[in-house]
């Protein structure tokens, strides 16, 4: 792939959540699950700079220093409003195309940000994502968004509502009439389980990837063998 353009990956991440606390610092299989997205992301081969976008207030130094730590990128800002976070971010990296990132996905893959930055370079496109199993085969958990600076400029300038200002690219899905948006199915059939999620918003969730047998270097099909290993598992003990 030629690179003509500068591909950053920003990534959200705080200490607060109201459902499960503390999420990105709790220990995951042997690593603060911040740790998981910082070094799985790394394993992409496209992006030129991963960034985190964190808050700047004092709850989130603990998440600051620590990323430190790990050499990271940090940009801090305002904690309410994520699109201000994120385009400054953009900004100060000087991304042309921004790859969108939670920190609440742990088993986030570099294989499949890859695969999106591939996508949207190929394809006429304002956002294309693959992060969530909405006309895709994509599970919830293991991929991305990505969009130019061009149009993360114009939703930092036409989103107001609070709601948008928190959430990035709700605006986006809100006009499709403004945005040419695309999506794709997996290149290996071994991850066509839009069924499985993977993500972290609650302390079920948690209990849930604590109880899969995974590492941290594993591939995206062995991430989705071990939840459906999971699930199965699960089920048997309800029969």
């Amino acid at each position: 792939m030629k690179k003509a353009e500068k591909i950053v990956v920003i990534v959200q991440a705080r200490i607060g959540s109201s459902r499960l606390p503390n999420k990105t610092m709790l220990s995951l299989h042997g690593y603060p699950v911040i740790e998981w997205v910082f070094r799985r992301i790394n394993k992409a081969e496209f992006p030129d700079c991963l960034v985190f976008a964190i808050p700047d207030t004092s709850p989130n130094d603990l998440l600051a220093d620590f990323l430190k730590s790990l050499s990271a990128n940090v940009y801090r800002g305002n904690e309410l409003d994520l699109l201000d976070r994120f385009y400054h971010s953009a900004k100060k990296w000087q991304a042309t195309q921004i790859v969108r990132v939670t920190a609440d996905c742990p088993f986030v893959s570099g294989s499949e940000i890859d695969h999106l930055i591939e996508f949207f370079q190929a394809n006429e496109c304002d956002y294309a994502y693959n992060h969530i199993p909405v006309n895709n085969r994509y599970p919830d958990g293991i991929g991305a968004e990505i969009m130019s600076f061009e149009v993360l400029e114009r939703l930092y300038n036409e989103a107001v509502e609070p709601y948008d200002r928190e959430h990035v690219s709700t605006y986006i899905m809100s006009h499709p009439e403004l945005f040419e948006m695309g999506t794709f199915d997996p290149k290996d059939p071994r991850i066509h389980f839009p069924s499985i999620r993977v993500d972290l918003d609650t302390p079920e969730d948690y209990e849930k990837l604590l109880s899969m047998k995974v590492n941290i270097d594993m591939e995206a099909y062995e991430i989705v063998r071990s939840a459906q290993a999971l699930e199965k598992n699960r089920g048997a003990e309800k029969l």
